[in-house]
């Protein structure tokens, strides 16, 4: 009978240290078939082609185990509308975009409009990292920063700390048993990039407006969108460096 440790092991899930006499903790790290000193990921959102249709929010939370309840998001949309006559944007975002976007908003003129996906930054000064009392949230060497639930203790720290809103703490009766009380975010997929896969929101969006990409690539077409487009990043004042980067928004956009 094969142990569980050797089916790991086999899936590439396990070093080769981690597979010996020692056990590791769940504590991401590099296996013999991925080097993650070879790689260092990026994000870009392009709200210019954003619909709002709400299919990359329905993926993430299927791929992760996300509860289905609002409120409980690792990415989710945010629509912001000028109306006629008005300086400062509405922003809307029902059950964080999940079932997409009523048409008409309230009735009124529609100056301009467009929709805005959030997950987490990725942040290189992740302020999550520093308030954590026990280390379970930490940043890998390829660039994302993750959260070791064996470690975590629900203290909310890493919540309150987030400038983005990008962690929630995940439900006692949420389907991912492991992760019942525990901080929750975005990872990028981590299980799926480690193996060469996209992001499940990047497969998932219909118009191509999430770009996923290893800026350790030459070749990555992530290089051409941030050499050719105007860049910006959500909250810059805060000093945090985050790793995804928009197109197509204004100052306005938080």
């Amino acid at each position: 009978m094969i142990t569980r440790r050797k089916f790991l092991k086999a899936l590439g899930l396990l070093s080769a240290t981690a597979a010996g006499v020692s056990a590791k903790t769940s504590r991401a790290e590099p296996t013999e078939y991925y080097d993650w000193s070879k790689h260092y990921y990026s994000f870009v959102v392009d709200s210019t082609k954003c619909i709002g249709c709400g299919r990359c929010v329905r993926a993430c939370k299927l791929e992760n185990e996300v509860p289905l309840e609002p409120f409980f998001f690792r990415t989710w949309v945010e629509r912001y509308i000028w109306l006629k006559g008005e300086e400062e944007p509405y922003v809307d975002s029902p059950n964080g975009g999940f079932e997409g976007f009523p048409v008409i908003y309230d009735e009124k003129a529609i100056r301009k409009s467009y929709f805005v996906p959030k997950l987490c930054n990725q942040c290189d000064r992740p302020p999550c990292v520093q308030v954590c009392p026990v280390g379970a949230t930490y940043k890998t060497e390829d660039g994302v920063v993750l959260v070791d639930e064996k470690y975590c203790i629900g203290c909310r720290y890493c919540i309150q700390a987030c400038p983005y809103g990008a962690r929630y703490l995940y439900p006692f009766n949420g389907p991912r048993k492991s992760r019942r009380g525990t901080a929750d975010k975005c990872t990028w997929c981590y299980h799926r990039i480690t193996k060469g896969l996209k992001p499940a929101c990047v497969e998932a969006c219909p118009v191509g407006a999430r770009k996923f990409g290893d800026l350790k690539d030459p070749n990555d077409e992530i290089h051409k969108l941030l050499d050719e487009n105007r860049i910006s990043v959500l909250k810059p004042e805060q000093g945090t460096k985050p790793k995804v980067f928009y197109i197509g928004i204004d100052t306005e956009v938080r």
